[in-house]
């Protein structure tokens, strides 16, 4: 069996686009697998911080100036007062899959320096589109809150109606105080006191689950190699062909071998004649 017609541009051109096939394939995979990492990263600093004890600001000010992603979720014990007229919602933020707002309000420190707290989610309202139907005031007075860091986001690079952001980019609600914020860090509330009678919803805990992106890269991976799995099938098989066309169109001599194959479609041939001669009873 020979397999020289591999060397052709044809089939160096079948081998090519396997080998691309295969090569983004393994793209693929590996983009599974850096989301896999990063999912397990999250998981292990919801696990590490999440319910740990609260650390006072003082401890936590450089956190809320620059983002640490190693500090994200970690409690943080706070004191101060809430800035209820530069209240902000936020659009576009799912909670448990339904759509709805977040509630974004300046809290000026004992200390003086002001942070942004997230004090939870609204859903939708009826009365008004694109906005809640109503938002919570928050407390009056000295407030002690527990706030959960988390990264300030990009910006969308879209507007948004007055009173709304589009995302939690501290450096742009900045903009629109008249007094700087930290902007490296937002607080996410966890506790309040004294508590006001109505408050936003609390948001949903984060995920520790790690999803299937380690099963989509192994998939991934398995397409690549079936790839060439199927260009070496490909090939034996027409390998294969060209030897059968190649032994039939050769001429048969009383002393040249027949094919196994060959030999049973002579064979065969032979028997078909014997019964039609057997029907005419010659």
């Amino acid at each position: 069996m020979t397999y020289s017609f591999l060397l052709t541009r044809q089939w160096l051109g079948i081998l090519g686009l396997a080998a691309l096939f295969a090569a983004a394939c393994v793209g693929l995979g590996n983009w599974q697998l850096e989301r896999r990492n990063q999912a397990v990263a999250e998981i292990q600093r919801v696990q590490q911080n999440y319910d740990k004890e609260p650390i006072p600001f003082e401890s936590a000010r450089r956190h809320f100036e620059v983002a640490e992603p190693g500090a994200k979720w970690t409690p943080v014990s706070v004191r101060g007062h809430y800035l209820a007229s530069d209240q902000r919602i936020v659009r576009n933020r799912p909670n448990n899959s339904a759509p709805g707002y977040e509630v974004l309000v300046p809290f000026r420190l004992v200390s003086g320096e002001t942070i942004v707290i997230n004090r939870g989610w609204l859903p939708i309202g009826n009365l008004k589109p694109g906005y809640p139907d109503a938002v919570p005031a928050p407390p009056e007075g000295t407030i002690d809150a527990v706030v959960r860091l988390k990264p300030a986001e990009p910006g969308l690079g879209r507007a948004a109606p007055e009173g709304q952001l589009a995302s939690i980019e501290l450096v742009a609600y900045t903009r629109q105080l008249a007094y700087p914020l930290m902007t490296g860090s937002y607080g996410l509330m966890a506790s309040e006191s004294p508590g006001p009678d109505e408050t936003p919803l609390q948001l949903t805990p984060p995920s520790v689950q790690e999803g299937s992106n380690l099963s989509y890269a192994l998939q991934w991976i398995t397409f690549g190699v079936l790839a060439f799995v199927g260009f070496g099938y490909t090939a034996r098989q027409h390998a294969r062909m060209r030897r059968e066309e190649l032994e039939e169109a050769a001429p048969v001599t009383a002393n040249t071998p027949l094919h196994p194959s060959r030999a049973r479609r002579r064979a065969g041939s032979d028997d078909e004649e014997d019964a039609m001669l057997d029907a005419l009873g010659l």
